[in-house]
């Protein structure tokens, strides 16, 4: 781990600098100090108007650098001095980051003054622990969330994804993790989110209460790919940090998408080839790299990520989706269908699944879980038929009992944005639920402990 001795001891009595020699689009070509360089490393261009441009190196071509900027190129151009300011960007992290909003680069953007940094220094590109040093998932995890707590329940220091298209419910479903989640600290990362939302997710969907445990990490999409790309980074170092502390965090992150995209817009402009869907080599190297970063810690402490996944087009199994769902712990799918119909969040139960399960749960719960899902997939293989009228009653008694249960289920899975469920509320609800039996009577798996469920972990 970095200190900031160590980081002050890596700093060079002189400065190395080069010039531009040209200008493509946002890629800038710098001469004169390649040999000083390599990817990764930081360059401060200096505008006509002395103002200061930071860049990173993505690239080397010929006898020059290949540069993109963290913000716009106005007045600079060919000539342009160029010098380089450092190979391994840090953050210094501290507990009194709860409560703000920073950007890309750590630095506050919230209106509330100076932020005061830690001692230690944190790489925004960290490697993740060692997979064999690290420990196993721990117990539940309150999401809040009735449908996800006992249908595709997730543990502390789990991954999952939640999967849907635009306007299906993402971004509601992510605020009601950052205000209801049990969790000791949550590091909330909004990449390439729309600008007039910042302040209504955390006015709104935040409000004071959340806001005092949280770091938000903005980067809107009108910043550079470079920003968007360093806000996901920055998201999980200051989980990190937090993890070393020996706290439970949670990290969300909204949205995974668009950190492929910026990564996309990097690797072009690099001249990287386009591979599935215009995606470069480097976004399917990256996700990897960035979504494993999550999880439990070597000692005390873990960081359980909630990631959104924007699927383009409702096509759950292009490039991006697919690549994420193979990283991750468990996917959560949300459904345009149900969402149409009214029914938020819209989670689709039979296409979701978490990776914890059925080993987290006690046998009661096990077996309550499995008869709801048989009576979900039972009414889902029927349900043109049902609608059409083409059914008859009492042709099959597993579709009847599915019938006379899916009006309780469906509103059970359905929940406000402004209401909250714990776990143990959750599974009591839904066994109460198939007490009502299509006869009345209890069916087998029902017993007098189900309201209070026990061996839970």
């Amino acid at each position: 781990m970095y200190t900031l001795k160590a980081e002050i001891e890596r700093i060079h009595a002189w400065r190395f600098y080069g010039r531009v020699v040209g200008i493509q689009g946002l890629l800038v070509e710098v001469a004169g100090a390649q040999q000083s360089l390599s990817i990764g490393s930081r360059v401060n261009l200096l505008s006509r108007q002395d103002k200061v441009i930071p860049c990173e190196v993505i690239g080397f071509k010929a006898d020059c650098a290949l540069l993109m900027p963290y913000s716009m190129l106005e007045g600079v151009g060919v000539g342009c001095q160029a010098y380089v300011v450092g190979e391994m960007p840090v953050v210094h992290p501290s507990s009194l980051w709860l409560g703000r909003v920073v950007n890309a680069m750590g630095e506050p953007i919230d209106g509330k003054g100076p932020i005061k940094s830690g001692a230690e220094a944190y790489p925004i590109r960290a490697q993740p622990p060692a997979a064999h040093l690290r420990n196993r998932v721990g117990d539940k995890i309150d999401l809040g969330v009735r449908a996800l707590n006992t249908f595709i329940t997730c543990c502390k220091g789990q991954r999952m994804g939640i999967f849907a298209g635009s306007g299906v419910g993402k971004s509601i479903l992510l605020s009601m993790f950052a205000r209801y989640a049990q969790s000791d600290v949550s590091v909330i990362g909004l990449i390439g989110e729309r600008g007039r939302e910042v302040q209504e997710f955390i006015e709104d969907d935040l409000g004071e209460e959340g806001l005092a445990r949280s770091v938000v990490v903005v980067a809107t999409s009108d910043e550079t790919a470079l920003m968007r790309r360093q806000a996901a980074y920055l998201t999980l170092t200051i989980s990190e940090y937090f993890r070393d502390q020996g706290n439970d965090v949670l990290c969300l992150m909204d949205s995974v998408t668009r950190f492929a995209m910026a990564q996309r817009e990097i690797g072009l402009a690099g001249g990287e080839p386009p591979a599935s869907k215009g995606y470069t080599p480097t976004v399917f190297s990256e996700l990897p790299r960035l979504l494993e970063r999550a999880g439990p810690g070597v000692d005390k402490g873990s960081i359980t990520g909630l990631f959104t996944v924007l699927v383009e087009g409702d096509d759950h199994n292009e490039p991006i989706s697919d690549a994420v769902r193979g990283i991750l712990d468990g996917h959560i799918m949300l459904d345009r269908a149900i969402a149409e119909r009214g029914r938020f969040p819209a989670i689709n139960v039979l296409r979701s699944i978490s990776r914890t399960m059925p080993g987290c749960n006690n046998k009661e719960q096990n077996d309550l879980l499995v008869t709801t899902r048989q009576y979900l997939a039972d009414y889902n293989d029927m349900e043109e038929m049902i609608r059409l009228g083409a059914y008859r009653p009492g042709a099959n008694r597993e579709v009847d009992d599915a019938i006379h249960f899916h009006p309780a289920l469906e509103e059970f899975m359905a929940q406000k944005k402004t209401e909250r469920c714990t776990l143990e509320e959750g599974y009591a609800q839904l066994a109460q639920i198939l007490r009502n039996g299509p006869a009345g009577e209890d069916p087998n798996i029902i017993n007098d402990d189900m309201n209070t469920p026990q061996g839970m972990k």
